[in-house]
């Protein structure tokens, strides 16, 4: 065997078993999310909120976000609904006054983005008069069930401080980009989060659809102005030991970018938020999950790598396809066991369809999980050009046109 070849076999070997050791512990964890357990509210409305909403042009959807918001089954007099109306140049100020909330105008052009927008808008909500209890943050193309804040209400009740709903799609059959959004949101909602909620592991926050405490965020600060800053403010949270939750029990319609140009710009702004977030924070969140012993935050680490993770699979498969051209006398080398290698590979694939059917979606929807490798080649080049630009934090808006009103999705 020359030297080439052993090396290449060497690189097989680690990039087969780290793949093997984090994909078994994925699949593993995911199995939690096969049970889920309805959790009555139990207490009535107590804590007051401030719903903020983020809105950069969106004249188009605001309209039936407010008015299902109004509706909420909640004491009209515990919320109050504030959209941040940041450097807009349309008329999405007076269609937020023309529906009874309260339009609160930003411009800055030098801090562009919905992180430095809630930052603001947190700094003049702590200088009003009227003080709340918690802060729910949603995003102008959204639709919310009725009993949002009421599962909020609970929540913080029972002494959670950082909660994120469930992320459904509010246009899942418009192209198949939305349907694979939809399928991977399903997926991640069942297998990921509430698998994680099962276990009392960390949840991640979704950009829309969470509800802070007021008192936490006036101890930390916001401080989360990348373009991630879901990801941000619950990275911050968990290095602090504060765990983010999950509430399967309301839903957050979230519109999805309908071509694949305007998608593949909206995860590319998401890699490259991911990675700079993951820089920044992954070797304190690992540094004080070795020091406090917590499982929890070594999970969160894990999340944070997951990008790198991708990268060292394509990386592996094209070390894969190599060796199929007159290396296939060479053995396939691995350190874990071809018993749970097999297992673990059935499951991964098992996992997504016992998803969709425990989250009861339309029989049509299954057609997503065939186009889902489609949709992950599309990943790949975004995975790599973000690692290279993301130093670049400028930015960009996902435009939304889809006026859906809550009805039409019950």
């Amino acid at each position: 065997m020359s030297t080439i070849k052993e090396i290449i076999e060497g690189l097989f070997i680690g990039f087969s078993t780290t793949v093997g050791v984090v994909s078994t512990y994925q699949t593993l964890v995911s199995c939690a999310g096969l049970f889920r357990k309805k959790e009555a509210i139990t207490h009535q409305p107590e804590k007051t909120f401030a719903v903020l909403v983020a809105a950069h042009n969106e004249s188009a959807v605001i309209g039936p976000l407010i008015e299902n918001l109004k509706q909420l089954d909640y004491p009209k007099e515990m919320y109050d609904i504030f959209v941040i109306c940041d450097n807009c140049t349309d008329n999405t100020a007076e269609i937020v006054r023309a529906h009874g909330a309260y339009a609160c105008e930003r411009f800055d052009s030098t801090k562009r983005g919905k992180g430095y927008g809630i930052e603001w808008m947190l700094e003049n909500l702590w200088a009003m008069p009227r003080q709340y209890d918690a802060v729910v943050m949603f995003d102008a193309d959204n639709l919310v069930e009725k009993n949002f804040l009421l599962a909020m209400n609970d929540r913080l009740c029972k002494g959670e401080r950082v909660i994120q709903a469930f992320l459904d799609s509010k246009n899942p059959f418009d192209s198949w980009i939305t349907l694979s959004y939809a399928v991977t949101y399903w997926f991640t909602n069942r297998m990921w989060q509430l698998a994680r909620h099962n276990l009392g592991l960390p949840n991640t926050l979704g950009g829309t659809g969470l509800c802070i405490e007021s008192n936490l965020l006036k101890e930390m600060g916001w401080g989360a102005t990348s373009l991630t800053e879901d990801l941000e403010f619950a990275t911050r949270c968990i290095e602090r030991g504060i765990y983010p939750t999950w509430c399967h029990d309301t839903k957050v319609y979230d519109e999805k970018p309908i071509d694949l140009k305007a998608s593949m710009r909206q995860r590319l702004r998401w890699m490259q938020g991911h990675y700079d977030v993951a820089g920044r924070y992954i070797g304190s969140v690992i540094k004080n999950g070795l020091k406090a012993r917590r499982l929890g935050m070594l999970d969160a680490a894990f999340y944070l790598f997951q990008p790198m993770y991708v990268l060292i699979v394509t990386l592996m498969s094209l070390l894969f396809v190599g060796r199929l051209f007159d290396w296939d006398s060479m053995p396939m080398a691995t350190v874990l066991p071809e018993w749970l290698v097999y297992g673990s590979t059935a499951l991964f694939y098992l996992l997504p369809i016992l998803a969709l059917y425990l989250e009861k979606v339309p029989l049509k929807a299954y057609l997503g999980l065939l186009l889902l490798p489609i949709f992950f080649l599309t990943w790949l080049p975004i995975f790599f050009y973000a690692f290279f630009t993301k130093n670049n934090q400028e930015w960009s808006h996902t435009v939304h046109t889809r006026a859906i009103r809550i009805e039409e999705m019950q």
